[in-house]
C-alpha cells in the first residue's frame, strides 16, 4: 500500500478530534455516578453556602468545584456530566425508535407496494408537514395534563423520546422503501420469491443487510437533531424536570442569571452542548461522504 492510498483511507484530522471527542463524552455519561464528585439528584447534598462560586480559574473560585456552582449550590461539573447523560441517552433512544420504525415500515412499503406504499407514504407526506419542535411540543403538552406529576417524572423521558421520534420515522421511511424498490427487482430477491421464502425473511435476511449503510449514515445525523431538539424542549419547560435536568433545562435555569454576572452557570453547559452537537455532526458528514458513492468518486 502506497503512502498516498493510505493517507486517502485515513480520515481527515477533525473526523479524528470530532471521534476522539465523542468517545470521551460517551465514557463520561457512562461512567457519570462514578466520576461526578457530587449526585446532583440528592436534594441533602446541596449546600447553599457554596451557590453561586465561580469557576475554579476565576478569582473567588473554590479548587473543590472546577467550573463552579449553581444558584442552589450544585457543583457544576457534576451537574453537566448528569444533564449530559440525559440528553444522550433521550437522543439515543429517540433514534433507535424512530430508526425501528422508519426501517419496519419503508421495508414494508418498498416491498409490498400498492395500497401499504399508498397509505404508508400518506402518513409520512401528513406528519413531515409539521415542524418537529411544534409535534414535540404538542405531545408533551398533552402528557402533562393527563398524566400526574409523579406519574410525568417517571415516564418524561420516554415522552421526550417518542415525541422527538414520531417525526422523525419518516427520512428513515422514505430512504428505505427506495432502497427496498430497488432491491425488489434485482434477481437474488425474485429467486427467493420463487422458491417460496416467505416475505418476511427476504426483508430480514436479504434486503434489510443491504440497506442498513444508508440507515447507519441518517441515525447519525439526526442523532445530533434530536439531541439539540430535547435541549429545546428542555429549555422552554417541556422537557425534563428540574429534579432530573437536562443541558436544555440547565441552560434555561442559567439564563435567569446570565446577565446577573453569573455567566458560567449558562456558559458551561451550553459549550459542552455546542461540542457534543458539532461533534457528531462532523462525524455523520463523513460517514455520509464515505457511504455515498458519488462523492466517494472525487
Amino acid at each position: 500500500m502506497t503512502r498516498q492510498s493510505l493517507m486517502y483511507r485515513l480520515p481527515p484530522v477533525s473526523v479524528m478530534i470530532a471521534g476522539l471527542v465523542l468517545a470521551i463524552m460517551l465514557v463520561l455519561v457512562i461512567f457519570a455516578p462514578l466520576i461526578a464528585p457530587m449526585d446532583p439528584r440528592d436534594v441533602s447534598s446541596y449546600s447553599l453556602m457554596d451557590m453561586e462560586i465561580p469557576p475554579a480559574f476565576m478569582e473567588g473560585g473554590d479548587p473543590r468545584f472546577l467550573l463552579g456552582t449553581d444558584n442552589q449550590g450544585r457543583d457544576l461539573v457534576s451537574v453537566i456530566l448528569f444533564g449530559l447523560r440525559i440528553s444522550v441517552l433521550i437522543g439515543i433512544g429517540a433514534v433507535l425508535f424512530a430508526a425501528l420504525v422508519g426501517v419496519v415500515l419503508g421495508l414494508v412499503a418498498g416491498f409490498f407496494g400498492g395500497i401499504v406504499d399508498s397509505i404508508v407514504m400518506r402518513i409520512a407526506d401528513v406528519l413531515v408537514s409539521f415542524p418537529t419542535i411544534l409535534v414535540a411540543l404538542l405531545i408533551s403538552g398533552i402528557a402533562r395534563a393527563q398524566l400526574s406529576a409523579d406519574t410525568m417524572l417517571t415516564w418524561a423521558p420516554l415522552v421526550l423520546i417518542f415525541s422527538i421520534a414520531i417525526n422523525e420515522w419518516v427520512q428513515y421511511a422514505r430512504t428505505v422503501r427506495a432502497s427496498t424498490m430497488v432491491e425488489v427487482a434485482r434477481d437474488y430477491v425474485r429467486a427467493a420469491k420463487v422458491i417460496g421464502l416467505p416475505s418476511g425473511r427476504i426483508m430480514r435476511r436479504h434486503i434489510l443487510p443491504n440497506v442498513m449503510s444508508s440507515v447507519m449514515v441518517i441515525a447519525t445525523i439526526n442523532l445530533a437533531g434530536a439531541i439539540l431538539t430535547e435541549a429545546t424542549l428542555s429549555f422552554l419547560g417541556a422537557g425534563m424536570p428540574p429534579t432530573y435536568p437536562s443541558l436544555g433545562t440547565l441552560i434555561r435555569i442559567g439564563n435567569q442569571f446570565l446577565f446577573s454576572g453569573l455567566w458560567w452557570i449558562a456558559v458551561m453547559p451550553a459549550t459542552v452542548l455546542v461540542v457534543l452537537v458539532l461533534a457528531v455532526n462532523v462525524i455523520g458528514d463523513y460517514l455520509r461522504d464515505r457511504f455515498n458513492p458519488k462523492l466517494a468518486e472525487r
